[in-house]
């Protein structure tokens, strides 16, 4: 393996504003990407809308939570080896085929009105396993577009074109049930994704061309997650960035999203109105202003001393909210919170892949999805099933306390490495 120095992250702290940007394929795949996030979130407007009309199953709805992020715990590692080994374009072409086979199969069944239960609960599969598919070749590929120089960029920015998805999404979504109908709109949906399936026929990239012809690899294994989690257990970054990852998502994830309504009661606005969906889009709003914010002032190089110290504050921040029963603190403490997710995963993302062994790095990549997205499926028992017992409030304030905790011990356990030099 090889040595993991500062040097090795140096080489991405070069500090020019939207230094992703300036490659001018970087630039369509940031658009495709918000657009086809986008279409991803216009499908769950629509087609949670009309499951709950047809059904009002809350146990489809929790099936349809579950079903999303149980894909990245299961399969994030073996597709994360599939990056390595094929060419990553086809991968997210299949995908992105995928997905729209998802949005126009929903059209058809919404507009025959034949849907059953088990017609839904299929497709919420197709489309978790679509999400887990896509996320290491993706990363793949922008590296192999920007290089390890502006890799830091390149990932802020990816990161930041989804969070414009997730924005977006629920807006357009709902414009197109109301201008068409939610069949059409579904419809309409599946096309959005083809600006980025289309461009991925066109580029030269594969996600492996900057190191030449991809080697040849052992054939994929279930059991690559222990054997790569062996293989790189001597480096402290990455290791330090995958338990970081995997804390965050365990305890509280994006759980405290889900539980909202109850917020939103408690803060005065239990309607669903503007003020509700200003609580709901807060904290995309703060990953959106933060990911240019940081990018067009070139702050922040990737350390892993400034990923903790990150998350140490959204730990602050997020039982700050726990805690607040004022509506304008609580709105502003969500987008403060933004802003510090998106510099502590990107950043965290960013070591993981530049310090990652070529020949491992997709199956890393899968093993840090695997933590950071796939953990928040227990994320509705820390904080969720938890707060049925003592109240959200509490239960959202604990588990980031414990958060706190695990991170604060994260910083700790980084203190040789940074007396030896590895990082900063």
């Amino acid at each position: 393996m090889e040595k993991v120095s500062s040097g090795n992250l140096a080489t991405v702290d070069k500090k020019i504003a939207f230094a992703a940007l300036h490659h001018r394929d970087f630039r369509y795949y940031f658009v495709g990407t918000m657009l086809a996030m986008m279409a991803d979130n216009i499908e769950h407007v629509i087609s949670y809308w009309l499951l709950y009309q047809k059904f009002h199953s809350p146990v489809l709805a929790g099936f349809a939570v579950l079903v999303h992020w149980t894909p990245f715990l299961l399969f994030s590692v073996y597709f994360g080896a599939m990056a390595d080994r094929y060419d990553c374009r086809k991968v997210i072409q299949v995908a992105q085929i995928m997905y729209m086979s998802v949005s126009a199969t929903w059209a058809i069944l919404f507009y025959t009105d034949t849907i059953q239960v088990w017609h839904a609960c299929v497709l919420l599969v197709i489309h978790g396993m679509a999400g887990v598919l896509w996320g290491p070749g993706s990363q793949l590929l922008i590296h192999d577009i920007v290089g390890t120089e502006q890799l830091q960029s390149a990932i802020r920015l990816n990161s930041t074109s989804r969070q414009l998805g997730l924005l977006f999404g629920p807006a357009v979504g709902g414009g197109l049930m109301l201008l068409l109908s939610p069949p059409m709109g579904l419809v309409v949906n599946a096309l959005i994704y083809l600006p980025l399936t289309i461009w991925l026929l066109m580029v030269p990239y594969t996600g492996h061309s900057r190191e030449g012809p991809a080697p040849a690899r052992r054939a994929i294994r279930w059991g690559d997650a222990l054997q790569v989690l062996r293989e790189v257990s001597g480096n402290r970054p990455i290791v330090t960035m995958i338990v970081l990852g995997g804390c965050v998502s365990f305890f509280v994830g994006t759980a405290f999203q889900a539980t909202m309504p109850e917020f939103a009661h408690d803060l005065g606005t239990g309607k669903a109105d503007f003020a509700y969906s200003a609580l709901l889009g807060a904290n995309a709003a703060g990953a959106v202003v933060g990911g240019f914010l940081l990018e067009g002032r070139g702050w922040l190089p990737p350390s892993v001393k400034t990923a903790i110290i990150s998350a140490i504050l959204w730990c602050v921040v997020i039982t700050a909210f726990a805690l607040s029963y004022n509506y304008y603190v609580s709105l502003a403490l969500l987008f403060i919170a933004g802003v510090l997710n998106l510099i502590f995963f990107s950043m965290a993302q960013t070591i993981v892949q530049v310090l990652a062994p070529p020949q491992l790095r997709g199956r890393l990549i899968g093993l840090f999805s695997m933590s950071s997205m796939g953990l928040k499926a227990f994320s509705g028992v820390t904080v969720g099933v938890l707060g049925g017992l003592i109240g959200v409030h509490w239960s959202l304030a604990l588990s980031a306390m414990v958060l706190l905790a695990i991170t604060i011990a994260l910083f700790a356990f980084t203190i040789p490495g940074q007396q030896r030099g590895e990082y900063s």
